[in-house]
């Protein structure tokens, strides 16, 4: 067991998980107390490292490209001292360290863990429901859908669109765009089918960002949260063939039927409701994969929202 601890917070490796919990010292970033204990397997780690300084040093820690849902949504988005993998090392503790650098490389060699990308996360998003309040408006994330409601400040037009509801099947990815200088940021939801260009105070898929603190901590919370659930980025597609093989094994059995009226079926009953939410969420999946079309998408949408 290899243990750091300090005001900054405390990190632990037991030769298979590395454990982040931030400290509670006002100097810590309150992105990183919200984020709370952060849970690293080793397969997720890239390396890691110790920076001495005049006043002690510091420890980063440094993930495999797409391991991590946080990191894929809030790189470069967030300052250094709101970046969990990084441990502020006090003079006395600058020993210790440098043993818990040499343990986890021990581990990373023996265990022989590559530091190449991934196809999928390692490590969980935050926990859900999330809220994270806005310029203009609020967005919760139930895991499920995001909605989005306005507040007094909002433009006549989204006001007159009214609150939106976005399935996560119907999401296709998120745009994130801090608020620099004087210039606003937003956060803009691209959904399937929408073809929205407008600006981000006209957009009802579009929260305006004014800078604030809170307000950074907060989206970058339910930003990981959605990262999470939406298909990884680097996921690979399903090979041409598959598609013909769903097809194929309709006509074999007769059915007639095509995977999107069969993605539209099952043997539960009509008012499962749960049941009901995941196939729309596999069929959002099967859509962005390319296995159906948007014909055959929109057919098997609507057989399910019929049984609803």
């Amino acid at each position: 067991m290899a243990e750091v601890m300090g005001r900054d917070g405390t990190w632990t490796f037991d030769g298979e998980i590395l454990r982040i919990v931030p400290g509670r010292d006002r100097g810590v970033h309150k992105l990183r107390q919200s984020l709370g204990e952060v849970t690293v397997p080793l397969e997720a780690v890239a390396g890691v490292s110790y920076e001495p300084g005049k006043k002690g040093g510091r420890l980063r820690l440094r993930l495999r490209e797409g391991a991590d849902p946080f990191i894929q949504a809030a790189r470069g988005r967030i300052p250094d001292s709101a970046d969990p993998y990084q441990l502020a090392v006090e003079p006395d503790r600058t020993g210790v360290a440098e043993y818990f650098v040499d343990e986890v490389r021990n581990a990373l060699v023996i265990e022989q863990v590559p530091d190449a990308p991934v196809s999928r996360y390692l490590m969980p998003g935050p926990s859900v429901p999330l809220t994270a309040a806005a310029g203009d408006g609020t967005a919760t994330f139930d895991g499920d859908s995001v909605r989005l409601e306005w507040n007094w400040t909002v433009e006549s037009t989204k006001k007159s669109a009214g609150p939106q509801r976005i399935p996560l099947s119907e999401l296709t990815g998120v745009e994130w765009i801090p608020a620099a200088g004087l210039e606003n940021g937003h956060i803009r939801f691209h959904v399937h089918g929408s073809t929205h260009r407008l600006a981000p105070k006209y957009d009802p898929h579009c929260l305006v960002l004014w800078g604030m603190d809170k307000e950074t901590r907060t989206i970058a919370l339910l930003l990981a949260a959605l990262t999470a659930r939406l298909p990884h980025p680097s996921a690979p597609a399903p090979p041409a063939a598959e598609r013909a093989a769903l097809t194929a094994q309709a006509t074999a059995t007769g059915t007639g039927e095509g995977p999107a009226e069969r993605a539209g079926k099952g043997s539960e009953q009509p008012d499962d409701h749960d049941t009901l939410l995941r196939r729309l969420r596999e069929l959002g999946g099967l859509h962005r994969d390319g296995v159906l079309t948007d014909e055959e998408f929109a057919q098997a949408k609507q057989a399910i929202l019929r049984r609803f």
